[in-house]
């Protein structure tokens, strides 16, 4: 049973009573009667032959309240879209499949690059960016959901937990952010969110102060988990980054467009396991490695928005503090597994943690030295100023690769 605290900047939403999920989607049903409700899907082509993808459809296929379900595909042919088609016509929902890398989609983000207005990198912040167009385009949900297909322990009560503030009129939340703890055979997961985030938040603070960006991330049970809900207006002016940052960049400019009464996380599940990204040391540019600079460069430029001056000196403490708040955070966490009957492979842990300070360190001389990157998609609202026809071209290329 989870605790009852509220703690940090935003209102945490418990799952103290095991309320049935039969009495939440009797409810939700209810709310998209006048309230519409959506759920976004990204996803690649291979997550349909893994182990998870079909046990989601399954689930998703009892709820009853969704009116519409988007799933994005990437890196698929012309043959594996029709398979995705077919796998997804299971879905007893309005569902349409985005074919990410098809020609008509394919020239529409030609198009967008042409001038300059699209992502710049391939995954699944481009993935979610261009989905999030379509609901724009579609206009047929209020609230909508996002989580990810990889989900290996998923029932369709996550799904329900995760909409329901976003969902119930009585609730003035415009944005919510799911949290679970991960456990995995008997391991301590999430090494990203325990090793790098939470430390690094630690580390902030010694080297700056007390600072309202740092709490309000720390707030955050799970700041990187990839599964949240809001309401689809502010899908409009969201400027999101397109690297491994997207999760952090995503919850500052929720920050950014409102206050902290209108955000919340919610507790989804008991049990969370999927797809784990492995560590990289040998490039960079991949795994975990690769995520754990993008999301420092996300930091990074966040604090800089709010006035924070970052140099070559600053990097330097900032690794010494990191280095020593995540061995701290190690003793910790490995009493905590103890008592908990798991396993904690201490020698992986602090290997992690050096990586993960090369990476800081790495990731501050990056950002020194490009002071001109944006890696900021453009928000839906400039698109539609700049190319007026824009969205509704793109709802007409999606419906008609359905079609056919």
């Amino acid at each position: 049973m989870s605790d009852f605290f509220q703690n940090g900047q935003i209102v945490t939403l418990h799952d103290l009573a095991g309320r049935p999920t039969e009495e939440f989607e009797a409810e939700l049903l209810g709310f998209s009667r006048s309230r519409p409700l959506g759920l976004v899907l990204p996803s690649l082509y291979s997550e349909l032959e893994g182990p998870a993808l079909g046990r989601i459809v399954e689930e998703l296929a009892q709820v009853e309240y969704l009116n519409e379900i988007v799933i994005g595909l990437d890196a698929a042919d012309a043959d594996q879209f029709k398979h995705a088609r077919d796998f997804f016509s299971r879905l007893p929902q309005p569902h349409h499949v985005l074919w990410n890398d098809g020609p008509r989609l394919r020239a529409l983000a030609d198009e967008l690059e042409a001038r300059g207005l699209a992502p710049t990198q391939q995954g699944k912040g481009r993935n979610v960016w261009f989905c999030f167009g379509y609901v724009l385009a579609c206009d047929r949900a209020e609230a909508l959901a996002l989580h990810d297909c990889d989900i290996t322990t998923y029932d369709r009560r996550l799904l329900a937990r995760l909409i329901y503030p976003v969902a119930n009129p009585s609730f003035s939340f415009a944005f919510c952010k799911g949290y679970y703890s991960r456990i995995s055979e008997q391991e301590l997961k999430g090494r990203v969110a325990r090793l790098l985030v939470a430390p690094l938040l630690r580390a902030l603070r010694k080297v700056f102060g007390p600072h309202d960006f740092v709490e309000y991330i720390d707030s955050f049970r799970y700041p990187l988990a990839g599964e949240c809900s809001l309401r689809t207006y502010v899908l409009k002016d969201l400027y999101l980054p397109d690297d491994w940052g997207l999760e952090i960049g995503l919850l500052a400019e929720i920050r950014r467009m409102h206050s902290s009464r209108r955000i919340c996380q919610v507790d989804i599940a008991d049990l969370y396991d999927h797809k784990h990204q492995q560590m990289g040391a040998v490039d960079a540019r991949a795994g975990l490695s690769k995520m754990s600079a993008d999301i420092c460069k996300a930091v990074f430029r966040k604090m800089a928005i709010e006035g924070e001056v970052f140099s070559k000196g600053v990097f330097r403490s900032l690794k010494a503090a990191y280095l020593r708040e995540a061995l701290d955070l190690i003793e910790r966490y490995q009493s905590d597994a103890i008592t908990n009957g798991l396993n904690l492979d201490r020698d992986a842990e602090e290997q992690a943690v050096e990586l993960f300070a090369s990476n800081l360190l790495s990731a501050g001389q990056d950002f020194l030295a490009h002071p001109m990157e944006s890696p900021y998609v453009p928000s839906w609202r400039r698109v539609r100023s700049a190319i007026p026809d824009f969205l509704q071209r793109l709802e007409v290329a999606v419906e008609e690769d359905n079609q056919e």
